[in-house]
């Protein structure tokens, strides 16, 4: 299969791992290289020395080409994104922030850009200061997706810009995969989908979840991370949502975000003064952060069905295995070849 995309980031396969904290991890990476796609290392949990051991791991599992984001909005990701550039990261995937200096610096040694953005005119704003490539993001997404479904989002924007688009949000076989070329996107991203495979450090118990729930078994919401984000269903979910940064939840705001200081290795005193002198609306999101990072973590890591809370995408009801990551791109391929066969044969007729 060869697009822009596959000739852009140099593999096999025009689908791509998302970023997704404490599961876009190094062994999960190198597994969707490896089988021909594009494993993207999620780095908002890290500071600068553990995502410089990340890469390094990856490079060890590894020869094919991958990538690594940075959540700019994140404390310490401008950070990160300095230690991707020295690394000499081939692809660097950025968010929530502009990324023209990443562009700049990537570009020095030959490294590929591609920006996250759920609208056209982030699209824009991006290519026209040379990112390589946009990875479009629809409402269907698990977290942080648009406004507005992958159905009418993706065409919009790939006619809005020149550059590559990677369709993300809505996407989990080789019917999406197909239906994402037919709209104007030269490959996908996938987050839920990989989410559930044999590979993926996701606890059994939100894999078993996963599978059992139906699309209908989301909830999105900007009162769980302060963003429109979408997340599975379930009881810690509905709570979340339902008192939102309320006195308890500032509170325990309070003592997450000395939890997120230490484990990024950053001064409690210095990220707290730091952020209050940011205004009240981003510490207010920060605050929300804070929060949503400990049960994202506690339901990846830990499988706390009675705290965690699992971003997931409303692909979720589509989900009916846990493969490997091989085996899951392989047969995606084959559903998309034959989706073509099938409408060829309609448009013959």
């Amino acid at each position: 299969m060869k697009t822009r995309i596959t000739e852009l980031f140099g593999i096999k396969y025009p689908i791509v791992l998302s970023g997704m904290s404490w599961i876009s991890v190094p062994k999960m990476v190198a597994a969707v290289s490896n089988a021909g796609g594009l494993g993207i290392l999620a780095t908002g949990p890290l500071d600068a020395g553990q995502t410089r051991a990340c890469v390094r791991e990856i490079k060890s599992l590894t020869d094919k080409p991958f990538g690594a984001n940075a959540t700019l909005l994140f404390p310490g990701a401008a950070e990160n994104a300095k230690v991707l550039l020295d690394e000499q990261v081939p692809v660097i995937n950025f968010a929530l922030g502009k990324g023209d200096w990443l562009v700049k610096e990537a570009h020095q040694y030959g490294g590929k850009v591609a920006a996250t953005v759920v609208n056209h005119r982030h699209a824009k704003r991006a290519q026209d200061y040379g990112t390589d490539a946009v990875i479009v993001t629809g409402h269907e997404a698990a977290a942080h997706g648009g406004d507005v479904t992958s159905l009418v989002l993706v065409p919009t924007i790939a006619s809005a810009v020149s550059i590559p688009v990677i369709a993300a949000g809505g996407f989990a076989d080789g019917r999406g995969l197909a239906a994402a070329l037919a709209l104007g996107a030269e490959g996908i991203a996938m987050g839920t989908r990989f989410m559930t495979t044999k590979e993926s450090p996701l606890h059994d118990n939100f894999k078993r979840l996963s599978i059992e729930k139906d699309v209908y078994d989301t909830l999105y919401s900007t009162r769980f991370d302060g963003l429109g984000c979408r997340v599975l269903d379930t009881e810690p979910a509905q709570k979340a949502i339902r008192m939102g940064l309320n006195i308890p939840k500032l509170i325990e705001a309070f003592f997450n975000s000395r939890d997120v200081a230490k484990q990024m290795h950053l001064p409690f005193i210095k990220l707290f003064i730091g952020v209050l002198m940011m205004g009240w609306e981003n510490a207010k999101q920060l605050a929300y952060m804070a929060n949503a990072f400990k049960a994202i973590r506690v339901a990846t890591e830990d499988g706390d069905l009675k705290q965690g809370v699992l971003p997931v995408g409303q692909i979720t009801g589509l989900l009916k295995d846990i493969p490997t990551v091989a085996d899951l791109m392989e047969r995606m391929t084959r559903e998309a070849e034959e989706v073509q066969r099938r409408l060829s044969g309609i448009m013959q007729a």
